[in-house]
């Protein structure tokens, strides 16, 4: 469970690292690009086996690096676009209601088992992902752009369901650091590449500090997350909605404490029925 806390914690803190890029005005894409070179470096730091730069495509899990790889950067700039077309509520819910899908895939796949008092946990946790996200404002669904939410809500759900099937077929709880390492390195190499096709070449140092600030935090959530998923005492269904519940939950208290942000009625009943949830689903 410890390792479930780290990863919820590790990734709420990204959020307050965000808000602070918005008010330095630090260049996201570069950051992320930035984050994404310090947390593959964090892997190799970290990995305790030897390093073979020419036997790293003879690993079982390399193929699923580089598919991670390209899903990561493709789901930060689809949640970009989310938030300019149809608001930052609609990317938050449509993002974290993804939770569905890895629960779905678990139960059909590897035949997790479901109880009364988890199935009950994971539709209040569906109930406390909207209510704590959604703003004063009503979420209208523009049917022209209705296709960006969409797509993220998937996108976001096949990462969450690849990272559980990599996990439970190919990655050792020993590769880890190393698979995570090739993960961001392939997501770096896909956001500079990004980054020469739009032509924003203009390097500024506080965007760099900014990508260094975001890596590490950024490689423990995954890490730690990851290793949750290895706890045999817990299945992956608990784990990912326990785990989306408590960051929006969490990065929510954030808001107010780093912010001063105020909260609607619907936000502190979403908190509650997050709080709620969590509890039938860990003790189910």
């Amino acid at each position: 469970m410890i390792n479930l806390i780290l990863s919820v914690f590790f990734s709420s803190s990204l959020y307050v690292i965000f808000k602070y890029f918005e008010k330095y005005k630090i260049n996201t894409l570069q950051a992320i690009i930035t984050n994404y070179v310090i947390a593959c470096t964090c892997g190799v730091l970290f990995y305790k086996g030897k390093v073979d730069v020419t036997t790293i495509h003879e690993q079982p899990w390399f193929i699923g690096a580089i598919i991670l790889g390209f899903l990561f950067i493709a789901i930060f700039n689809l949640m970009a676009l989310t938030s300019q077309k149809n608001g930052l509520s609609v990317a938050s819910v449509s993002g974290k209601m993804a939770v569905v899908i890895p629960i779905i895939f678990a139960v059909i796949v590897y035949k997790e088992q479901l109880t009364l008092l988890n199935s009950l946990g994971i539709l209040i946790a569906l109930f406390a992902v909207y209510f704590t996200s959604v703003k004063e404002t009503t979420i209208a669904f523009n049917k022209k752009t209705l296709i960006y939410p969409v797509l993220l809500f998937f996108g976001s759900g096949i990462i969450d369901t690849f990272i559980k099937y990599m996990e439970t077929n190919y990655v050792t709880n020993s590769e880890v650091p190393f698979f995570l390492s090739i993960v961001f390195g392939i997501a770096g190499l896909a956001g500079l590449v990004t980054l020469l096709i739009k032509g924003d070449l203009k390097i500024e140092f506080k965007n760099i500090i900014g990508g260094i600030i975001l890596g590490v935090p950024n490689y423990f959530s995954m890490a730690y997350l990851i290793k949750a998923l290895q706890n045999e005492n817990l299945n992956s269904s608990t784990i990912f909605t326990i785990n989306n519940v408590a960051i929006v939950a969490l990065t929510t208290l954030f808001a107010i404490v780093f912010f001063k942000e105020k909260l609607s009625k619907k936000n502190w009943l979403g908190i509650v029925l997050a709080i709620i949830s969590i509890l039938f689903v860990a003790n189910a």
